[in-house]
């Protein structure tokens, strides 16, 4: 069984009588698949004694805790930029794309937008503020890290079907020393981001 780790209660908003949507990405420092970002908004009232920064929840949990947020919120939203967008406009510019993507997706348009982390271009009209570890703060920001997250991994998972000496249904497209093994030994797919460094130079020269 899971345990709740313990944690300070989350806020549950940035802004008094608002619509505010919370706002993360995931996979932003993978070497392959898309970066994906989730925007959320939660009901006044919503409570979670084991809502968290996904980073800080089992996949269980993680899991676990998708279906809540996407009954009990007011609306959200997935989206995702693929590998080739990436490579042309960088990371930073694709994850706040994913997250205007989601945005976009909202059933209910948002009055403000709290958003993870330390960097963002504005949104149309709607006035935002970037909140670093914004995940481990606020309860909308931590549930669209969960969506992210999880619908992620399940993009990645499927992709290992196709692709499985990457390992990619462990390591999601990380860098990790299997992974890049792999990439030495078999070669890139149209899934890898071209602008990254796929190998260690260290590695390389062990193998």
């Amino acid at each position: 069984m899971n345990s709740v780790k313990a944690h300070q209660p989350l806020a549950s908003y940035f802004t008094v009588d608002c619509i505010e949507a919370g706002c993360d990405e995931a996979g932003r420092g993978c070497l392959a698949g898309p970066v994906f970002a989730a925007a959320v908004i939660l009901p006044a009232d919503f409570s979670s004694p084991l809502l968290n920064d996904s980073k800080q929840l089992t996949e269980h949990q993680r899991y676990a805790l998708r279906p809540i947020i996407e009954q009990q919120a007011l609306a959200w939203s997935v989206a995702r930029v693929d590998a080739p967008e990436i490579d042309k406009i960088n990371i930073l510019n694709a994850s706040i794309l994913a997250m205007h993507r989601a945005v976009d997706g909202l059933s209910l348009r948002p009055e403000h937008l709290i958003i993870d982390g330390n960097r963002f271009k504005k949104y149309q009209d709607i006035p935002h503020h970037t909140i670093v570890k914004g995940d481990g703060k606020y309860l909308s920001i931590a549930a669209a890290s969960v969506l992210a997250k999880t619908y992620r991994d399940d993009y990645m998972a499927a992709l290992a079907d196709e692709f499985p000496q990457y390992d990619w249904k462990s390591n999601k497209g990380y860098p990790t020393v299997k992974h890049r093994r792999a990439i030495e030994m078999y070669g890139t797919t149209p899934y890898h981001r071209m602008t990254f460094r796929l190998l260690n130079t260290q590695l390389a020269l062990e193998l």
